[in-house]
């Protein structure tokens, strides 16, 4: 009995990759921002490229874990000697949107020492000498490395537009100088996958006031999180622009909806799985003679 029930959960979990594979090229062409793209037509609630209910994604995003460990492992070892391939991937959404979510979810199923996670919060003192890509620059995924970005240099054209924190001229400025920037990076041998976690004001408001009647999510709650909600339309019109203005060939953005936190997960999961697969990493060639090692090992 025991050795047939294997056998059906292994042609389960065989039909899952299987579905897994289609879905990430799927999710992954419907995502991607193409010109004419129009943020506020996009339902927030939808599931572009997925039929599946929210049981069903969870067993795929489960089921794909070990897929995406063992691709990141082949990048990793591809890196070792500071040479070779890099992933980063840029993680933006307003408050709320499920970024924590992506990092546990997505992120949290691979090996941690092939993962650098940047959290990009206000600039300090010593940042705000510099110009806004410097300390990106110091933040990029060395060779082998997938590298994080929980909110990134967009902060620089989201907040600081919406909040007047620099001249409008700075700003607009700051769009061509992001798309020459990332060119140089993916000209470096990184990959660069730039996501945006998109929910509605509704699904915002009730995510806060989740926060607000659990005393367990408090510590998670910023009055200014309200601030900022207000000037909900003028930080829809700054997404809109950065997404028009910085999708390129070289550095695409994906918009995700993310009303259902489940199908953001399975979705940035497609994703990025769809990415490392077509970077086609192989394992690493041994630098030794492996049957003189064997040879050795079996003597010893």
């Amino acid at each position: 009995m025991a050795k047939k029930k294997t056998k059906k959960s292994d042609k389960k979990s065989d039909k899952q990759l299987k579905k897994s594979g289609d879905l990430a090229a799927e999710i992954t062409e419907k995502l991607c921002v193409a010109p004419g793209f129009e943020l506020s037509s996009l339902d927030a609630s939808s599931t572009p490229g997925y039929k599946g209910d929210k049981a069903e994604a969870e067993e795929l995003l489960a089921a794909s874990a070990a897929e995406l460990g063992e691709l990141q492992e082949r990048l990793y070892a591809n890196g070792r000697d500071g040479d070779g391939t890099s992933v980063l991937l840029v993680i933006q959404g307003m408050d709320t949107s499920g970024k924590g979510g992506i990092m546990r979810h997505v992120v949290g199923s691979v090996d941690p020492q092939g993962v650098s996670l940047t959290s990009f919060k206000a600039p300090n003192a010593e940042e705000r000498k510099h110009p806004f890509l410097w300390r990106i620059r110091k933040a990029l995924p060395k060779p082998g490395m997938i590298g994080v970005f929980d909110r990134s240099h967009y902060e620089d054209v989201l907040i600081a537009r919406v909040r007047n924190l620099v001249p409008a001229t700075t700003w607009q400025r700051r769009y061509s100088q992001i798309n020459t920037f990332e060119k140089s990076v993916t000209d470096n041998g990184t990959r660069i996958i730039k996501v945006m976690l998109h929910i509605d004001a509704d699904e915002q408001k009730a995510r806060l006031m989740e926060r607000l009647d659990r005393r367990d999510k408090w510590w998670k709650f910023n009055p200014g999180d309200i601030d900022e909600r207000e000037l909900w339309d003028a930080y829809q019109e700054a997404y809109q622009a950065a997404l028009d203005k910085t999708s390129t060939d070289s550095a695409a953005w994906y918009v995700v909806p993310a009303n259902r936190k489940w199908y953001a997960r399975l979705a940035v999961q497609q994703i990025l799985l769809q990415h490392l697969r077509e970077l086609d990493q192989p394992w690493p060639d041994a630098d030794f003679d492996v049957e003189e090692q064997k040879a050795r090992l079996e003597a010893s």
